[in-house]
């Protein structure tokens, strides 16, 4: 076993500035706090994040991920998130939505590791979630369920992210993208190959990020 690394101190300050921005209850709060001591203990032996995001984690990547709450609505029930890696957002949104009656979060991810540890947090803190440890055209080949809401974050260009959420994308469903500064290109790129619908939500995280919410979408002819 490779010996556990030195891992850069999380700024407290950091934490109250991410709750701030993206405000949650009391028990969202504690179950985010053990999924993050449970984040950083795999992330000593293994690399689930850069190590230089450590100290900024909550808002780099736990508000990163809550941001998205508002753009979910009150009747999505069954969620997707694809390349789900160390658990953002699909893990801090399924601490978050833990309560709501009938949700269940299915998280793709295709290293064997990473899906291991979704499975362990899941689990320690009782979440609705279903990891499947395989590739998302495996998973779309299956299509196991049909998503309210479908989510991805860091994982591909749009023009190939687009590919991933077209199977899932039903009339009523939505896709929350998150993506930085190169959507406005990468958005100009996908229209080669995609008929989009879709809206652009600045982030409350980064100034030159923007969630792509995709309402519709059509393969071009």
């Amino acid at each position: 076993m490779k010996p556990a690394k030195t891992l850069p101190a999380i700024d407290l300050a950091d934490r109250a500035a991410a709750l701030a921005l993206t405000p949650v209850s009391r028990e969202t709060a504690a179950r985010l706090d053990r999924f993050v001591e449970l984040l950083l203990a795999r992330q000593a032996v293994m690399n689930l994040m850069a190590p230089s995001t450590i100290p900024t984690l909550w808002i780099r990547h736990v508000a990163d991920s809550l941001q998205l709450l508002p753009l979910i609505g009150p009747e999505a029930r069954t969620f997707v998130d694809l390349g789900s890696g160390g658990g953002f957002p699909g893990l801090v949104l399924a601490c978050a939505l833990a309560d709501r009656e009938g949700a269940t979060f299915h998280l793709v991810e295709a290293t064997q590791k990473k899906a291991a540890l979704l499975r362990d947090v899941a689990a320690d803190l009782g979440l609705p979630v279903t990891v499947h440890a395989e590739r998302i055209e495996d998973f779309n080949r299956k299509k196991p369920v049909v998503p309210d809401i479908t989510t991805a974050r860091a994982l591909a260009p749009l023009p190939v992210l687009l590919g991933y959420v077209y199977p899932l994308l039903t009339k009523t469903g939505r896709a929350l993208l998150a993506k930085g500064q190169d959507v406005e290109a990468e958005l100009t790129q996908a229209s080669k190959y995609w008929r989009i619908t879709a809206d652009l939500v600045p982030s409350v995280t980064s100034p030159e990020g923007r969630i792509v919410v995709v309402r519709g979408l059509e393969r071009a002819r």
